[in-house]
């Protein structure tokens, strides 16, 4: 991947940042959580062959789709380069190593996520990949940020102008007229059973597509 970041938030997770956070990532119960959540929110899906995940790090979202959904095709983006060696060694997705602000679409799947991924993107730069997330989706665009009704800066580990919160499913609404809100659910992080960062979904679907 050639490094010709724009901001300092890819420079950020490219980075030794980005190996720090594939190492607090590898925490027991995560991997269940993971499938209780995809399990709830694909349940409100139909038809779901294929799936993009905007910002894959080490795949532990697509590892709990593949245990719930073995026969779907998987692929991901990513920028971090430990990262991309761990979701290639999972043996079953399609890894792309660049930043999603120099990914250019090239395919197009049924169910396109951004988990936790779209916080930590410049503002600036939101619009732009929005349309990236709207292209490369046939069908879902499934959104779990940390939602917030206007948008807000917050220091993370020390760092500002890393996380951002704002209503990420409003803006894509805002943008798109044929997209609608099928559902949406938050995830809390001292919940009994799976526990999350405290995270807000949202799944939308193009109202465009024709008969399945």
């Amino acid at each position: 991947m050639a490094e010709s970041f724009k901001t300092i938030q890819e420079q950020y997770w490219a980075g030794k940042s980005g190996n720090d956070y594939i190492e607090r990532n590898k925490v027991y119960w995560k991997e269940a959580s993971a499938i209780a959540f995809f399990s709830e929110i694909f349940s409100r899906t139909s038809s779901v062959k294929s799936v993009f995940e905007f910002g894959a790090n080490i795949g532990l979202n697509l590892k709990a789709i593949h245990q719930l959904m073995p026969e779907i095709t998987l692929a991901a983006l990513e920028i971090n380069a430990e990262a991309v060696k761990k979701l290639e060694e999972l043996g079953y997705v399609t890894t792309i190593h660049d930043s999603a602000l120099n990914y250019e679409v090239s395919s197009t799947y049924d169910f396109v996520l951004s988990k936790t991924f779209l916080i930590h993107i410049n503002p600036e730069m939101l619009p732009a990949l929005y349309q990236k997330i709207y292209a490369s989706s046939k069908r879902y665009i499934c959104l779990a940020e940390y939602y917030n009704p206007v948008p807000v800066s917050i220091e993370y580990r020390g760092e500002k102008d890393i996380l951002f919160k704002r209503d990420f499913a409003g803006d894509f609404l805002d943008m798109y007229d044929d997209l609608k809100l099928i559902d949406y659910g938050f995830y809390y992080h001292r919940d009994n059973n799976f526990k999350q960062d405290d995270v807000t979904w949202f799944l939308l679907e193009k109202d465009n597509i024709g008969c399945a």
